[in-house]
């Protein structure tokens, strides 16, 4: 039976842009599908104990911005590791994927256009007006999108996504989950791969 990866993530995140286009690679070659959940990365930190880049300690910040050279090169996509509009709110991007999903759509190509507006093309996708653009570029009506991301349905969604990946311990983002099994990161895609070509069982922290 084909798997199923739920795929916690945030719009905001460098990590999410550098391994979205791997994990789609990885879910075609094993059939697999990427069930995409939008979640609020905060309340996750509130759970985890991470704190935000600003909070870190600057040992931690110099090597974050070595890690996402290494890692960019790696993946083979260009990155602006300091971007002109970052830190930013990922709230209306990360809603209008969830808008996406309940209308039926595959937000995937869009979602990819999005990541790289901010990472690659010095775009703010948290105003309105990119995000149009960018919609309109993947094939969606951006009025429909972007009214319906700004309904409580919507933000239901992305709240619930929210606590399943604080229930199921993704504690980042991305976090690719199969059989209960958290992979956190997208240098974890490795890992995930394994999994799916042994079909082993899931590892559990319940051991006791």
């Amino acid at each position: 039976m084909p798997a199923t990866i739920d795929y916690f993530l945030t719009c905001a995140s460098p990590w999410v842009y550098l391994g979205h286009d791997a994990a789609r690679a990885l879910a075609a070659r094993h059939g697999a599908t990427l069930k995409v959940r939008p979640v609020n990365l905060g309340e996750m930190f509130k759970v985890s104990g991470q704190v935000g880049l600003a909070d870190r300690p600057a040992v931690r910040q110099r090597y974050r911005l070595i890690e996402l050279q290494r890692h960019a090169e790696f993946r083979g996509k260009p990155i602006n590791v300091k971007p002109k509009h970052f830190p930013t709110n990922p709230a209306l991007a990360d809603l209008t994927i969830c808008a996406i999903l309940a209308d039926g759509g595959d937000p995937m190509d869009y979602m990819g256009k999005v990541f790289a507006a901010l990472w690659a093309q010095e775009q703010n996708i948290a105003d309105e007006t990119t995000l149009a653009f960018l919609l309109s570029a993947a094939g969606f009506t951006p009025k429909v999108v972007l009214e319906k991301a700004q309904s409580a349905e919507v933000a239901e969604i992305r709240d619930r996504n929210t606590q399943d990946a604080i229930a199921i311990d993704a504690t980042g983002v991305p976090s690719y989950v199969l059989n209960g099994e958290p992979f956190w990161g997208q240098d974890r895609l490795d890992l995930l791969d394994h999994a799916l070509t042994t079909g082993r069982k899931p590892y559990s922290a319940d051991i006791g």
